[in-house]
């Protein structure tokens, strides 16, 4: 029997697109409130006056350190707690090792690995002092498969795969739920530095799915009763050959 999400309170960063905004969306059908955490102040904007009251905006530079640790303090002066945290901002880097550089690798693990840890981390104290709470990672099928053709992106989501399960374990004695979410190749900005070629071949032979099937998997996994925990949802196109 699915739980009621109605009156819930989400943090979600990365909110302002792509599998955040699909999430935010969801959670807001649903009767939640949505702290919608990226640091585009004017897509916030522009977002919270479509999306109503409930879309409650924060500006959060998540490679800016102290941005970053101000994020949950910040939070919990627009709301009264944090249910759920969905930890779903990242970045992307695909090619050979020898393509990229030192300064882009250190981009994408400080935003891939090192937030996400540290938005955990901020978070615990207050959902242990309620016993209750919801912590919900993006990671990705690529953390399950060594992509040859993207280790540095394949490398964050292996070590974010490794770090969500082992809070999962230290947490769930704490009334806190800790769990992943891990697509296939989704239709986002994430994708922008697929070769043309490439993404049109994925589209057409139906390699790629939306980001609202990947915040169906999510409402999936929120919606269980406390007695459940979905550890990892693995959403794919049917059609993705890996």
């Amino acid at each position: 029997m699915a739980t009621d999400l109605n009156g819930k309170i989400a943090a979600i960063t990365g909110a302002a697109s792509g599998i955040g905004l699909a999430t935010t969306k969801a959670l807001l059908d649903a009767g939640a409130t949505v702290v919608m955490v990226d640091r585009d102040a004017a897509a916030l904007e522009k977002l919270r006056a479509e999306l109503g009251e409930r879309a409650v905006p924060q500006v959060t530079d998540l490679l800016d350190a102290a941005s970053c640790n101000a994020m949950v303090p910040e939070i919990l002066q627009k709301v009264d707690h944090i249910d759920i945290l969905h930890c779903n901002a990242g970045t992307y880097i695909g090619g050979d090792l020898d393509e990229t550089d030192p300064a882009t690798i250190d981009r994408m693990l400080n935003l891939n690995v090192n937030a996400v840890m540290k938005n955990v981390h901020a978070v615990i104290p207050h959902m242990t002092e309620r016993g209750t709470g919801d912590i919900i990672v993006t990671a990705s099928v690529a953390g399950h498969f060594p992509v040859p053709w993207e280790p540095v992106y394949s490398g964050s989501k292996w070590a974010i795969t490794c770090f969500v399960q082992t809070m999962r374990r230290q947490l769930n004695k704490k009334g806190i739920r800790v769990g992943q979410v891990s697509p296939g190749p989704v239709i986002s900005a994430l994708l922008a530095d697929w070769p043309e070629e490439n993404l049109k071949k994925a589209k057409e032979n139906g390699s790629l799915i939306e980001p609202d099937e990947v915040a169906d998997a999510i409402m999936f996994m929120l919606s269980r009763p406390r007695n459940v925990t979905i550890r990892d949802m693995i959403v794919l196109p049917t059609n993705f050959d890996i």
